[in-house]
């Protein structure tokens, strides 16, 4: 975003104030997607019926399908909240353990050991709803292209950074899926590890050439 995009939405929203009504509708809108999240994320998408989220959210059927309009259109919400949410603590952890390659298994572990953590809410999504449609499987894509490019950018410059992306991501949600069944994050981190230091490891053949080319630098150098 532009600096001037940026002041211009400042300016907008001080000088535009959210009547009372308005605010109210914000704050249901957001119960209701929150309380979505939790159920969705917790007991799944076919066991969470409208009824519960409207009981839990403590709105009327009238204020929830004022904000949505079907159950399928609150789980595309409930999966975009979550990527948001999900990315940003992803993208924070990277940075916080390090910002290199070793913060991925260290972000990775972190949050497979958090007392809510029920899998990938987003496999779990399409493993339960397979038939629901190409707006959810883009969503769910969308989200594992987005966790693949903030694995890039902690992976040194190369040109093997997008491939190598491409197989941590791989792995990491390969060590998601095995922590939900274990119901415990050692095997799946320690497993994880034993991938990225494979796939990080220097090739052979490029080890060769490496010292191949500071061979002949030596041997023009004494010449």
């Amino acid at each position: 975003m532009s600096n001037v995009a940026h002041v211009d939405r400042l300016v907008y929203n001080g000088c535009m104030t959210a009547s009372p009504r308005t605010r109210q509708q914000s704050a249901a809108r957001a119960r209701i997607l929150k309380t979505a999240h939790d159920l969705f994320y917790r007991d799944g998408i076919r066991a969470t019926g409208i009824d519960r989220v409207i009981a839990e959210a403590e709105v009327t059927k009238v204020t929830f399908y004022r904000h949505f309009h079907s159950k399928g259109e609150l789980i595309e919400e409930f999966l975009a909240y979550r990527h948001e949410r999900w990315m940003s603590w992803f993208v924070e952890a990277l940075a916080r353990h390090g910002g290199g390659p070793t913060a991925i298994a260290a972000a990775l572990e972190e949050w497979l050991q958090k007392p809510e953590f029920r899998g990938c809410a987003f496999i779990n999504v399409v493993a339960e709803l397979p038939d629901g449609g190409t707006q959810i499987a883009a969503i769910a894509r969308n989200h594992k292209d987005d966790m693949r490019r903030a694995i890039a950018q902690v992976l040194p410059a190369s040109p093997r950074r997008a491939p190598l992306a491409a197989s941590l991501a791989l792995a990491f949600d390969g060590a998601i899926v095995r922590a939900q069944m274990d119901g415990t994050a050692a095997q799946a981190v320690a497993s994880f590890r034993e991938v990225e230091r494979a796939l990080l490891k220097p090739r052979a053949g490029r080890v060769i050439r490496t010292r191949a080319r500071r061979r002949s630098t030596q041997l023009a150098t004494t010449a």
